[in-house]
């Protein structure tokens, strides 16, 4: 079965990104075919004003994934810009497009919001419909996300089945494949954004990782160290059941006996997820100096997304009556 998914060249990679699909990818590289995209032209819906670092953003995600475990042989690997057909698409797909789909899309205002976004132009109304066209492009049978991201396959569903309903049965709907995707908010009790300059990243150094570390949100009931803590409502606990679940349920006890403070959890923390990112942070020091390597490999990968891509797009432009 075929599966795709992909990631914008928005600046470095968090520990939300990690958890929320990067790992997940690696395991599914066993059983599926992966098709995996550095989506840069949706980066261009939000960043287009100053594009002056996304090949190094592109190149660097790339970097990145490599050192976590995406293989670049298994997987197709490849940047959305190489293969234009993933552009002529979704022009086609935007003809059997409602506007209403995409002005009740619930991800907008928040995402403008976030990112005070002061207008919003026609490529960010219209993201949905390329993710739509990244997805069909390669009849993807499934697509992993968390459950806050049904609705974009969904709406990549109806996409298909107006597209079929018009001009003929081209594309199958795609299913959404649930990950585990753990509640992991930013070091300011908000979802994790670049934004919001909450991250804690892939690459942040052990120093950086502690102080971080110390602005995570607790019990705000919790003044003195051996007052009982509630560790439902605390983001050092939630990290701590996805870092290291084997003590989780001693250390939650501990918070609720009044036996753990918590600056002593957040240090425990610090320390917990530096030994995490340790091995990543010495794999992407390993990869220095391989830039043009993995720009040929992701060329490549180009390529075979395109054998793909071009099949699928003739059958489209048949089936819409275009060309002769």
């Amino acid at each position: 079965m075929r599966l795709f998914s992909g990631m914008r060249p928005t600046g470095r990679l968090h520990l939300g990104h990690l958890v929320g699909a990067l790992e997940s990818w690696v395991s599914l590289q066993d059983r599926y075919d992966c098709f995996f995209t550095i989506a840069d032209w949706h980066a261009l819906t939000t960043a287009y004003t100053d594009t002056s670092k996304l090949r190094e953003y592109t190149l660097e995600m790339a970097l990145s994934w490599h050192a976590l475990g995406i293989d670049f042989t298994r997987a197709v690997v490849f940047v959305q810009s190489d293969v234009v057909e993933h552009s002529e698409l979704h022009l086609l797909l935007s003809m059997v497009t409602p506007m209403a789909w995409l002005e009740r899309d619930p991800t907008l205002k928040t995402m403008t919001a976030d990112m005070h976004i002061k207008g919003i132009n026609y490529g960010l109304m219209g993201y949905p419909v390329l993710q739509a066209a990244d997805i069909l492009l390669y009849k993807s049978a499934v697509v992993p996300v968390g459950i806050d991201q049904v609705p974009h396959i969904e709406l990549a569903r109806e996409i298909a089945r107006a597209f079929n309903r018009n001009f003929g049965n081209v594309f199958p709907e795609p299913e959404s494949l649930l990950t585990k995707t753990p509640k992991l908010l930013g070091t300011d009790g908000k979802k994790m954004s670049k934004s919001l300059d909450n991250c804690i990243y892939l690459d942040d150094p052990p120093d950086a990782i502690a102080s971080k570390s110390k602005k995570l949100v607790t019990d705000p009931a919790k003044i003195y160290a051996d007052d009982p803590g509630d560790p439902d409502i605390c983001s050092v606990q939630d990290y701590h059941k996805v870092f290291r679940p084997d003590d989780a349920a001693e250390h939650d006890a501990s918070c609720r006996a009044g036996r753990l403070g918590c600056v002593a959890h957040k240090r425990y923390l610090g320390e917990l997820l530096s030994d995490y990112l340790g091995g990543y942070r010495d794999k992407r020091a390993a990869l220095s100096g391989r830039e043009t390597e993995v720009a040929l490999l992701l060329k490549a990968g180009a390529e075979r997304a395109r054998e793909v891509a071009v099949g699928t797009m003739a059958e489209a432009r048949r089936a819409a009556g275009m060309g002769l």
